[in-house]
């Protein structure tokens, strides 16, 4: 069944399921570019890793530790123990994020990176780092950027732009143009708009149709099986919007209804 949502399915958000939408976007991505670009360019996946302190999911709840101590063992002379409850610390884990690298074939210097953010890179302090230091190496260079924000959750990264509120973006940042890029802004009602892969300066930029990318993914790989769109969405939407998403939903029953698929 395809994704009800006729852009970014704020569902794929979930960050256990993201990380398999990331790695299949990445993946597709190539796939759709890489005989486009050949052989002026060559397309390679690459990965960075760091460790970093993830932000636990879920409230713990407390359990009580009832516990008798004695110095000498003899029930006669019992000492309460402070009760203490069961909590949790969040742990350092290694974290893996991937990326694309377009390289001039003829010099191998790197003309393009394309990035797709993750919550980790907007949510947790050593994330959000690690890429602050990469977005900014990349913009001091020769370097073009695309950036690609499918994710609601955390603090958008720094850019100056007179717009309306908006749930996703997309950053294209050609180094002769800085510091002026080309955003674009939408919204979970809106298709994600294709956009140019920039290269060289004056040579021809390919166009990235990833709404159909993404739709395609989401089809081939069965990503509603894995999603229940009883659930509320995380995080939540205006009210405006749930209900634009309510409405969604009834009109796709319908349809079910009176155009049932075999």
């Amino acid at each position: 069944m395809p994704t009800p949502f006729p852009g970014m399915d704020p569902y794929l958000e979930q960050p256990n399921l993201w990380i398999q939408v990331h790695t299949g976007l990445i993946l597709e991505i190539q796939k759709f570019l890489a005989p486009l670009l050949r052989p002026r360019y060559h397309l390679a996946i690459k990965q960075r890793t760091y460790l970093s302190l993830l932000p636990l999911d879920a409230e713990l709840m407390g359990i009580e530790d009832i516990s008798m101590q004695t110095s000498d063992g003899k029930d006669d002379n019992l000492a309460m123990v402070a009760k203490a409850v069961e909590g949790e610390l969040p742990m350092p884990e290694t974290v893996s994020e991937r990326y694309l690298e377009i390289y001039d074939t003829a010099t191998s210097n790197v003309v393009t990176v394309i990035e797709i953010l993750s919550p980790t890179n907007k949510i947790t302090r050593d994330g959000r780092a690690q890429y602050e230091r990469k977005r900014f190496k990349i913009l001091a260079s020769l370097i073009n950027l695309v950036e690609i924000d499918l994710i609601r959750i955390g603090k958008p990264f720094a850019i100056k732009v007179k717009a309306q509120q908006n749930d996703y973006r997309i950053v294209i940042s050609r180094s002769p143009q800085r510091p002026k890029a080309d955003i674009y802004l939408f919204g979970i009602r809106d298709k994600i708009p294709d956009f140019p892969i920039p290269l060289l300066a004056g040579e021809s930029e390919p166009v990235l149709p990833l709404n159909q990318i993404l739709h395609d993914l989401y089809n081939v790989v069965g990503y509603d099986l894995a999603i229940n769109y009883q659930q509320s969405i995380k995080p939540p939407l205006p009210e405006k919007e749930a209900q634009w998403i309510a409405q969604l939903f009834t009109k796709q029953i319908l349809d079910n209804l009176t155009h049932p698929k075999e």
